[in-house]
């Protein structure tokens, strides 16, 4: 069966990204285009260059900092791809339920979006998703539907959701499934707003780029972006200790926000050049080095993926330039990856990871 290349898909959607369609008119529902109101502030997040949480690198490495989104990550770049496609396409109306399964990000991402564009959002959560995350949800105004139950058959908490939604689609009319596992919106997304903001503002050399995987969107887009604009970039996917999505063994993750208990219908096998696999101690150790050396206070899979720039260091070529994208902000961690008491819990005195860490020379601003 021949690949779907975003290329050739997605060239409708490249109008429906740079203008809010006509939003059905009347009300808060009138024509906007994407200079006004909170989701006018999507996307062109900083890229920051790292100099002290890899002292000793021989190359360049920089940070997409994701956790700028309004709505505290990456996901709010596929939410808001997602919904507009849909109203161009007649899919959503203004009577439409928005339903999705989510556990964070992406569901507070279309939560956000949904608010503002007056579309009623249901979530289909489940006993892993933070409390936290759930206020965030209802603040929005989106319905929480909890499954509280893995499947019986796959033990995974993901496809139960996912027959949830399912049921959901089949009971309320004029309900959609964003589906963020499958819809190339996703992957468009970052397709056209994160690759492109990086490949600018690097001048198109990027030498390595280390994305975290969970429905493949950011791979995905990052990836095709690498193809179609014949980037000479190595793409490293970063995969966590547990997920299937490479073709892992399952088992137990406490670390949300990537890895996946089934592989994404968005997942090609030639989308990275590699891929690494981090473990769920890696990603605190990444998050508590980041927050100590370059005081980036960043979600679980983003020091994953500082992690995996560790383990490939002494094969990066001197000068390159490399890139890490981080994908959310670590406030929604504070209970888990930055809290003393849950690491200890979990995985015993483990602080002279982070800790001995090489003593930081203090920075004078000139004035």
């Amino acid at each position: 069966m021949k690949t779907e290349y975003l290329s050739e898909r997605c060239h409708g959607m490249a109008q429906a990204g740079r203008h809010m369609p006509r939003l059905w008119g009347g009300s808060v529902r009138h024509e906007a285009t994407m200079n006004e109101g909170i989701l006018s502030t999507i996307g062109h997040t900083p890229l920051v260059r790292l100099t002290r949480v890899l002292p000793d690198c021989p190359f360049r490495l920089f940070a997409k900092l994701e956790g700028f989104n309004p709505g505290g990550s990456a996901k709010d770049r596929p939410a808001l791809h997602i919904l507009l496609e849909a109203m161009r396409t007649g899919a959503i109306k203004p009577w439409t339920v928005v339903i999705e399964s989510s556990s964070g990000n992406l569901g507070i991402g279309l939560a956000q979006a949904c608010r503002y564009l007056g579309l009623r959002f249901i979530c289909v959560v489940d006993p892993k998703t933070t409390e936290q995350n759930i206020r965030i949800l209802r603040a929005y105004g989106a319905e929480i539907d909890l499954v509280s139950k893995p499947h019986p058959v796959a033990g995974e908490f993901l496809q139960a959701r996912i027959d949830r939604v399912q049921t959901l689609l089949q009971t309320i009319e004029d309900s959609f499934w964003t589906n963020q596992y499958a819809n190339l919106s996703n992957a468009w997304a970052h397709y056209r707003t994160t690759m492109d903001e990086i490949a600018t503002e690097l001048d198109r050399k990027i030498d390595c780029l280390f994305v975290a995987t969970s429905t493949c969107g950011t791979l995905r887009g990052c990836a095709e972006y690498v193809r179609h604009h014949h980037l000479d970039t190595h793409i490293f996917a970063v995969d966590a200790r547990g997920s299937v999505i490479f073709g892992g063994q399952p088992a137990k993750r406490l670390i949300p926000g990537h890895g996946a208990g089934r592989r994404p219908d968005l997942y090609r096998a030639d989308l990275a050049d590699e891929c690494l696999w981090v473990t769920d101690l890696d990603c605190v150790v990444g998050c508590r080095r980041l927050v100590q050396s370059e005081a980036i206070l960043a979600g679980g899979s983003s020091g994953g993926v500082l992690m995996a720039v560790e383990q490939v260091m002494e094969r990066i070529p001197r000068g390159a330039t490399c890139v890490v994208i981080l994908h959310d902000r670590g406030d929604r961690y504070l209970d888990t990856i930055y809290s003393d008491e849950w690491v200890a819990e979990h995985f015993g005195d483990v602080a002279h990871l982070w800790e001995n860490q090489p003593e930081l020379e203090p920075c004078v601003m000139a004035t």
